[in-house]
């Protein structure tokens, strides 16, 4: 059996698509569907059950759970980044991944779950797998950062213990996401609106849309998550990303590119707006993922880039 936390989540629901091509339906998805809307992420998805995470958590607690488990994914979390309630976002975030953990290494379970790149604050101490960062620059990142260290703590592991630290996800099943979804996503809707993307203006001394970002196409992390589950002896924390860092501006050129292919009798353009007063301070004007480690491994798969990884993503979104 394979419990999948998160699974009507993006990265949740596109592992327990290709787990189903791979002849898996043995699944048991584990989420909170207080927004419904997000079922429709499982609707095309083959799975044994459905357990809600709060429900899940009492039955691992009371020691009454009694399926047979080899495999957990746990992709669930509060995503927010704007989130600064840290009560709400330790208790959903570091607890509850503290009691799936210590119950998979009780019953010897492989754990696989999902940390972020945002534990490296601005990036200025850089971007390996090491205890040494700066601040995180929000509690969602403080979250994944501290449970990164408990695992440290775990010397004698009984069974797997991965961590990815996933970089800017985008593609398929994540309109539930509102503002937490990709730039991509974003600038496909403005352009559908008012044919034109808007991007942030120059901070901190980057030009106008001249951030840059690592993004990592979802089918790129749900491989990642897989190739685990099939090399059971190996631990650790992980980055997850291309090895690339793009400019906003040039995934921005990615989705206008994609459109003016489709509808070339349309002008499209990008509008740089002012940068949000209460992201300064708080926001990643560079990520670029260290793979050194991932591939001291043996994962050797080469990431989508940004060109196709977009165009394969709004043919996929956009019916025209």
């Amino acid at each position: 059996m394979i419990i999948v936390t998160g699974g009507t989540g993006m990265i949740g629901s596109n592992l327990i698509k290709q787990l189903n091509k791979l002849g898996r339906e043995d699944i048991i998805v584990v989420d909170d569907l207080t927004d419904g809307y997000k079922s429709r992420n499982l609707s095309d998805l083959n799975f044994y059950d459905y357990i809600d995470k709060d429900d899940f958590v009492e039955l691992i607690l009371k020691k009454t759970f009694s399926k047979q488990v080899g495999t957990v994914f746990h992709q669930g979390a509060c995503s927010s980044t704007t989130e600064w309630n840290g009560k709400f976002i330790m208790k959903n975030n570091y607890e509850y991944s503290k009691i799936l953990l210590n119950w998979c290494q009780e019953n010897n379970i492989q754990y696989i779950g999902a940390s972020s790149a945002s534990v490296y604050g601005l990036g200025k101490s850089g971007f390996k797998e090491k205890r040494e960062c700066e601040s995180p620059i929000n509690m969602y990142a403080f979250s994944k950062f501290q449970f990164d260290q408990y695992i440290r703590t775990i010397k004698d592991k009984g069974s797997q213990i991965v961590s990815l630290r996933y970089f800017n996800v985008y593609g398929p099943r994540e309109s539930h996401k509102g503002k937490m979804a990709s730039m991509p996503f974003h600038f496909n809707n403005q352009i559908l609106k008012d044919g034109k993307c808007k991007l942030f203006k120059g901070i901190s001394g980057y030009k106008d849309g001249e951030q840059m970002r690592d993004f990592v196409y979802v089918d790129d992390c749900v491989s990642l998550n897989i190739w685990f589950m099939m090399h059971p002896e190996i631990s650790g924390i992980f980055n997850v990303g291309t090895g690339e860092s793009r400019s906003i501006n040039d995934m921005a050129d990615c989705v206008l590119d994609w459109h003016l292919k489709k509808n070339n009798s349309k002008e499209y353009k990008i509008e740089y707006i002012p940068f949000p007063q209460h992201l300064r301070g708080s926001y990643q004007n560079y990520t670029k993922a260290n793979l050194d480690y991932l591939r001291s491994i043996g994962y050797d798969k080469k990431f989508i880039s940004i060109e196709d990884g977009v165009s394969k993503y709004l043919d996929i979104i956009n019916k025209f």
